[in-house]
């Protein structure tokens, strides 16, 4: 598999095992000054960030609120990046140096069930370090992901996410394997915080607006009864991550269809949205949640001339 790889490839991996022995507070300042000249430099993502914050908080924050929460997404964006050579040198030895880990019992109750395992998970935290962790502490699982669009980057995030056993599955068409893997017993976690055009989403709150969310994961829950457990991971104060497993949230079932998926769907967006709130920096915001929006219907007075 080596001698597939390109030179650049090659060398931007001795680089990153060379980082992986920085000692963890010089890497945190690089990562803090590194975030910093990002702020000030990409006008585009930060006034994306400042925009989601107006639309999912509304006056709940003011203008300088959400100009310090703005600073320190950059900041915690920062050292996600810069904590990447840590993720690929993640083994049994070191981990506890870099994730605590609550909620196990929620996920040996759920197994127990025996229909396989849904996990909804989001871009909060360092999500690479806790696909990693997970694996190791507890069960290697199936991710459903979109490929990145560099397909360099690609490989090599694909090799971190698997180094631990975990498998990743293309978004495109991943239904029929999803089901399959729930029929064996596997776990199979899905992202489902980032925007979603209309014809995959249902529209469902998530904070003070419509989100379009993908719809995917209650209509699996609901076809299949596998159980959903939310899986997230925060920074704490000495740098190293809690991975939490919560309570497994019960799915309603009217045998209305439509409108079982659209209640699910706001159940997942309230358990993603409840942890963001909490810690609000810690959150993607760089990414254009709310683009797509519900369709409008014309004003009446616009209908009756045409």
């Amino acid at each position: 598999m080596n001698s597939k790889k390109s030179i650049a490839e090659r060398i931007l991996e001795r680089i990153l095992d060379r980082m992986a022995r920085m000692p963890r507070e010089t890497n945190r300042r690089i990562a803090a000054a590194l975030g910093r000249l990002w702020y000030r430099m990409d006008k585009r993502h930060r006034k994306i960030a400042l925009e989601n914050l107006k639309m999912a908080f509304g006056d709940e924050l003011d203008e300088g609120r959400r100009q310090e929460i703005c600073r320190e997404v950059f900041d915690h964006l920062a050292r996600v990046v810069m904590e990447i050579p840590y993720v690929r040198a993640l083994n049994h030895d070191n981990l506890d140096q870099f994730a605590t880990f609550r909620g196990g019992e929620h996920l040996q109750a759920a197994l127990e069930k025996k229909q396989g395992l849904l996990v909804v998970t989001s871009h909060f935290g360092n999500w690479e370090l806790m696909a990693v962790g997970f694996s190791m502490r507890y069960l290697p699982f199936n991710i459903v992901v979109r490929p990145l669009d560099n397909p360099f980057f690609d490989r090599m995030v694909g090799q971190m996410r698997c180094q631990a056993g975990n498998k990743t599955i293309q978004k495109r068409g991943s239904v029929r394997q999803v089901l399959r893997l729930l029929r064996k017993g596997e776990i199979v976690a899905l992202l489902i915080d980032q925007n979603t055009d209309w014809y995959d989403a249902v529209f469902v709150p998530f904070f003070n607006e419509l989100a379009g969310t993908n719809k995917a994961l209650a209509v699996l829950a609901l076809r299949t009864g596998a159980p959903v457990l939310p899986a997230y991971n925060v920074r704490r104060p000495d740098g190293r991550y809690e991975l939490i497993i919560e309570p497994e949230i019960p799915i309603v079932r009217t045998g209305d269809t439509t409108m079982d998926i659209e209640e699910n769907t706001a159940r997942f967006n309230r358990v993603i949205e409840a942890y963001v709130r909490r810690n609000p920096e810690q959150w993607f915001w760089v990414h254009r949640r709310w683009k797509t929006r519900p369709y409008q219907p014309w004003p009446r007075q616009i209908q009756a001339h045409r």
